[in-house]
């Protein structure tokens, strides 16, 4: 792998980290959010990854490969609901077994949070990474100095 690639893998877990640290930030901002612009609750978010490199290609020895991670799609999680009773929400539900209680996001805050500090981690390792070749490349710079 170039030096060149190395920066390469860094910057694309870097750029996911920061798109997943922001769906994040999303979830949890609207973890109260009981009327969406698409009708009921706020469904929580989640960021799927994927390699840029298959299995495929890398049988196929290609050498201008796209190196890293990407961003394959940002899904809805389909848990259910969380019923709160509260009749005297605007959003409670009127009728049938379910008269009082709200729907509210399926978003656990103690969830995203574990979630947040995985992706910080994540981040932190990408700089690190980053750094690193950052630091050899200049190595080898003074080795040619002589």
């Amino acid at each position: 792998m170039s030096l060149f690639a190395t920066f390469k893998v860094s910057a694309s877990g870097l750029s996911a980290e920061r798109l997943r640290m922001d769906v994040i930030a999303d979830n949890i901002s609207n973890a109260e959010t009981t009327r969406t612009s698409a009708g009921g609750p706020y469904r929580r978010k989640m960021v799927v990854f994927s390699p840029y490199r298959s299995f495929e290609n890398t049988l196929k020895r290609e050498s201008n490969l796209q190196q890293g991670v990407k961003v394959e799609r940002i899904v809805e999680d389909k848990a259910p609901f969380k019923l709160v009773y509260s009749p005297e929400h605007p959003d409670a539900i009127q009728e049938g077994q379910e008269k009082g209680y709200v729907a509210m996001p399926n978003v656990d805050i103690v969830k995203e949070m574990v979630d947040m500090i995985s992706a910080t981690r994540a981040y932190e390792a990408n700089v690190a990474s980053l750094n690193a070749a950052k630091s050899m490349a200049f190595k080898a710079l003074e080795i040619g100095r002589g």
